[in-house]
């Protein structure tokens, strides 16, 4: 689901399939401190990305909600399968991020004038199976980037799982030489990058409480990660480090 319409949008398309209308639609209002097009989103996530995001209410709380984000002091955790194992299983990549020159829809660490970005990464697990090599990955942002993990990782030559845009193969294709569990398909695909919003912690914008929210891997990134365990090759399985 698309967060909200782009400016081009015409007003038919501005009132359908949008984060935003659905909002409208349950809260009556939001904050207007982001303007017409996005009423109450203090933060994005990516068309392709699941998981938890902010929405003010109110411009009080937007403003103060804003604040803590431009201050680095939302605390955003991300759950990612890649392709391939990072040489080192955790690590902090710190790349500027600019537009790519001549395919405005990418992002790149290879421009020039780029703004700064910085995350760190810690492998989770390794999953070897006939579809190759891959880690899920827990993955902590300081900055809030366009295509920011998808970026980092990608310059590091692990791909997000799903992620066309950035590198990764369309669909996961079996490869002849591993034998695959029986009744396991050739290939495996995903409709989505394997990305995923799992925790928020922030300071409430009134009490100043603190808060922190978590939500766990929806079900089609469920499945996927059980097919690959399941078709994996025999032998156990490796954790970090091993």
């Amino acid at each position: 689901m698309m967060v909200h319409a782009g400016a081009g949008a015409t007003d038919d398309a501005r009132n359908r399939g949008t984060l935003v209308n659905a909002l409208l639609h349950h809260f009556g209002t939001l904050s207007a401190v982001g303007g017409e097009l996005r009423p109450g989103i203090v933060h994005r996530l990516d068309r392709a990305t699941s998981g938890l995001m902010v929405v003010a209410k109110n411009d009080e709380a937007h403003r103060r909600l804003a604040k803590q984000f431009s201050g680095r002091e939302v605390h955003k955790t991300y759950i990612a399968l890649v392709h391939g194992w990072p040489k080192q299983d955790r690590g902090t990549i710190q790349s500027a991020i600019s537009r790519h020159s001549q395919r405005r829809t990418r992002m790149t660490t290879r421009g020039f004038g780029g703004r700064e970005a910085v995350t760190h990464y810690a492998v989770q697990r390794k999953i070897d199976a006939p579809y190759g090599k891959f880690a899920l990955v827990e993955l902590k942002i300081e900055t809030g980037r366009t295509h920011q993990i998808r970026v980092h990782m990608s310059s590091l030559g692990h791909p997000v799982v799903g992620d066309a845009l950035y590198g990764a193969p369309g669909e996961l294709r079996s490869q002849s030489n591993k034998r695959r569990s029986a009744g396991m398909p050739a290939t495996l695909t995903l409709n989505r990058n394997f990305l995923h919003s799992a925790v928020l912690e922030l300071t409430h914008p009134r009490t100043k409480a603190l808060l922190k929210f978590s939500r766990p891997l929806p079900e089609e990134l469920e499945n996927l990660l059980d097919s690959l365990e399941n078709a994996r090759q025999e032998g156990p399985r490796l954790e970090p480090g091993q």
